[in-house]
Parts: structure tokens; sequence; C-alpha cells
């Protein structure tokens, strides 16, 4: 049996990263229509996904929420394990991460979107 759980795709290392609580902002150019972002599947892929269709395959890592937005601030860069800041963005706080022992691979898409996973 599946069950659909929300996902959202993130280039490696920082998938990783998030799953070992050392990166607490993920850096967006976007704001999801929904929030706060409870249970979330975190996707770890291999390159931007930067087109609308464009997929890949990813290995979920864990999975936590985000509990906030805001304007992403010069010195966040640290806390988003960034090289660098730059103007414009949103820092989305993550919370409750939880890894994954059993790493899966699975499709990696953009944005936010549904992955079935099995029970």
């Amino acid at each position: 049996m599946t069950k659909p759980y929300l996902a959202l795709s993130i280039v490696a290392p920082s998938g990783q990263r998030i799953a070992q609580g050392l990166k607490t902002l993920e850096v967006r150019s976007w704001r999801p229509d929904q929030f706060p972002l409870k249970d979330l599947v975190i996707v770890e892929n291999q390159t931007y996904l930067n087109n609308e269709g464009d997929e890949e395959l990813g290995v979920c890592c864990g999975a936590g929420g985000f509990h906030s937005i805001h304007t992403w601030q010069e010195n966040e860069v640290d806390a988003a394990c960034a090289s660098y800041w730059a103007d414009g963005y949103y820092a989305w706080a993550i919370n409750n991460v939880r890894p994954l022992l059993q790493p899966l691979e699975v499709r990696a898409k953009r944005k936010l979107y549904t992955l079935e996973l099995h029970e």
C-alpha cells in the first residue's frame, strides 16, 4: 500500500546536511502556497531542476518541517550552509528533522510535489 507525502528536492550535499541537522535554513527564490509544511520528505538530487517538468533520480534522506519563512539575511549564510549571500531570496526555517536510516531512491522534481511511498 502506498501513501502520498509532500516532498522537496534539494541539491546535494544540502539534503544530507539538513538530515544531519547541520543546515537549518533552506534558501529559495519562491514561497510555497501552503505553510507551515510538516512531515515533508527531503529528496537529495544532483542537479538544479530549473525548468518546469525537470526530473531526475534522487534519494530520500529524511523528513522534517518548515515552520517559518522570512527574507534571507546576510548574517544567515552559515545557517544555510551557503558559500555566499544574495538579495531577493527567502529563508525557510527547518525544524523537527528526522534522518532516514535506509536511503530510498525516488524521483526528484521541481518545487513541492507529491511522492507515493510504500508504508
